[in-house]
């Protein structure tokens, strides 16, 4: 493998489109799993009105059920974050993705809402491993100024499993049946695996990455540390008393749930609030999920710019981070919403905004801890997000449920949206206090 460049060597004006352009095949594979990945997931909530009439759920039921998801998806996190950093990001994606098309494909011949319960928590467990090796891989293949863009790109296959879901779950509901949409679509990991385990390895151990190609992904100061350093296993418990850990914690805490929401409940609200029939293709849920790509991508980049631009790292993220939590803002206006379409629009806005957060809170992760404990880092927060999406489901199957047997579950959603235009805000705030310049960790 090629010489490293020394550890304070900066790359100011280097022409990255004459370094090779394989990490680019890496994030495409990123990209196509998170597209499954939540593609996976987010078939519950389309089937909701067909499945709530065989199995008479109520909004608690339902809430139970994505409750259940929540918390393996939490504890898978913490453990395949961990996990991955040891084992690696090749064999730990291949193991994750095994585990969540297993448990997809069993959703067809559950008999009851227990068995629901059961089967979204091994889906839960295993996709809980896609985005602790897939940032790993980012900070494995790109270099800081590269990372959030890249990112962005790949964390826009969740919009676009969120798009594809409406369309084609629908058409196999009426084909043939809920049971084969569980089947169909948790068998298309088994195809992504194929390609996943041809196509990936470390730079350190691919056969057709260039010279030129290898040094420009270790061209950050400190990189050559950081490789010396990488055999070193984190010790997972000390990352708990790091202040940058606790800022990547409650960023995670108090934005996922928000997303969670966006996938499980937005079919049912549109639903109950416009009558949209969920039973055919669902063009407003298009329209959002497709936005959220144009989010993801623009967010990615917009802070990869700025650092190209000249701007300090910590500086470009938080700004960008701060526009997207102002963005989100405008969603409590919903409430005001006369027609299916600005109500589209306004939650459209809201959750591009949310992609956009996510391709760059991930990002932090990798700008403030070395590549061995980012898999670690993101497991962490991501179990914190998932944890607030234990807990936000209860409160949202509470006034649900309340305002539905008032009369008006409306009411209900409009409430949520508040809470939802709020949450982004606060947590910028936190995370500026937690890590005013988002410093460097430097592990023992």
């Amino acid at each position: 493998m090629p010489a490293l460049k020394p550890a304070n060597f900066i790359y100011p004006i280097m022409n990255e489109t004459k370094t090779g352009n394989y990490r680019w095949v890496v994030v495409a594979l990123l990209f196509f799993a998170t597209t499954i990945n939540y593609l996976d997931r987010q078939i519950i909530g389309l089937l909701k009105p067909t499945l709530a009439l065989q199995f008479h759920w109520t909004e608690k039921d339902y809430s139970h059920i994505v409750m259940a998801f929540s918390a393996a998806y939490a504890l898978g996190l913490l453990l395949f974050g961990n996990f991955i950093d040891k084992i690696g990001t090749k064999l730990g994606y291949t193991i994750s993705i095994i585990i969540w098309s297993i448990f997809a494909m069993l959703h067809a011949i559950v008999k009851s809402t227990f068995g629901f319960g059961v089967v979204r928590i091994g889906l839960g467990m295993g996709e809980a491993g896609n985005f602790p090796a897939a940032i790993k891989s980012v900070a494995e293949w790109f270099p800081k100024r590269g990372r959030s863009f890249a990112t962005g790109i790949f964390n826009s296959g969740a919009n676009i499993g969120a798009v594809v879901a409406p369309i084609m779950v629908p058409l196999i509901l009426g084909w043939y049946g809920w049971q084969m949409a569980f089947l169909i679509t948790g068998a298309i990991g088994f195809i992504w695996l194929i390609f996943w385990l041809i196509f990936y390895e470390v730079p350190s151990k691919h056969k057709k990455i260039t010279p030129a190609e290898y040094d420009y992904i270790h061209s950050d100061i400190g990189d050559a540390e950081e490789i010396a350093n990488e055999a070193k296993k984190v010790k997972w418990i000390e990352l708990f008393k790091i202040r940058q850990t606790w800022s990547f914690f409650f960023g995670k805490f108090l934005t996922d749930p928000i997303w969670w929401f966006f996938l499980f409940w937005l079919p049912p609200y549109f639903s109950s609030t416009f009558k949209l029939d969920l039973t055919k293709p669902s063009l407003p849920l298009v329209v959002v999920y497709t936005t959220t790509t144009f989010g993801s991508i623009g967010g990615g980049y917009l802070s990869s710019w700025l650092i190209k631009k000249g701007w300090p790292i910590f500086k470009a993220r938080k700004t960008s981070m701060l526009i997207f939590a102002f963005c989100t803002v405008p969603i409590v206006t919903a409430q005001f919403a006369t027609n299916i379409w600005q109500a589209v629009a306004l939650i459209s806005l809201a959750a591009a905004a949310h992609q956009a957060w996510s391709a760059t809170i991930f990002t932090t992760a990798s700008d403030m801890f070395p590549k061995r404990a980012v898999s670690s880092i993101v497991g962490i927060g991501g179990m914190a997000g998932s944890v607030g999406n234990i807990l936000f489901p209860l409160l949202v199957g509470f006034v649900l449920d309340f305002y539905k047997n008032a009369g008006n579950i409306t009411i209900g959603y409009n409430i949520i949206f508040c809470i939802c235009g709020c949450a982004y805000l606060l947590a910028w705030l936190i995370m500026h206090f937690l890590t005013p310049k988002m410093k460097p960790v430097q592990l023992s």
